[in-house]
């Protein structure tokens, strides 16, 4: 599947109650994608996991998507980019200092995690959240 695969993961839910329609396959998804302007990379290329589970915290062994994220930042006219969870944006700030220098006048905003173990806010106020930092449709 297509980003986020875990059915327990609710970004596709959110992204749905965002925007009005229904994401149920990777057709829907990448339709919605291109008609906001909204493109999706993963900062790791490659990595491990230490245990059983999909915390972020149990990754390691990373090998970061270094040279597709610089090839995307030069060819595109990126405004924001918008990361998944505090872990992502942290390691995105230490490993992309270059390219984040490069490219001053790109925003960075962090989202709401959409895992359901981050309690700390309920589905809907991620639902208001992400509509206040996603492109308006």
């Amino acid at each position: 599947d297509w980003f986020y695969a875990t059915k327990r993961n609710q970004f596709w839910p959110i992204l749905e109650a965002v925007y009005g329609v229904e994401l149920k396959d990777t057709v829907s998804r990448k339709k919605l994608f291109r008609s906001m302007g909204i493109a999706m990379a993963d900062i790791i290329y490659q990595c491990e996991r230490k245990k059983g589970n999909n915390l972020d915290t149990n990754l390691t062994n990373f090998i970061y998507n270094t040279k597709a994220i610089e090839k995307i930042l030069n060819k595109y006219p990126i405004n924001t980019i918008l990361f998944s969870s505090r872990f992502v944006e942290k390691k995105f700030k230490q490993i992309f200092k270059e390219i984040i220098i490069r490219h001053p006048n790109i925003d960075l905003l962090t989202l709401p995690s959409p895992s359901p173990r981050y309690a700390a806010m309920r589905l809907n106020e991620k639902i208001e959240k992400y509509k206040k930092l996603l492109p308006k449709s």
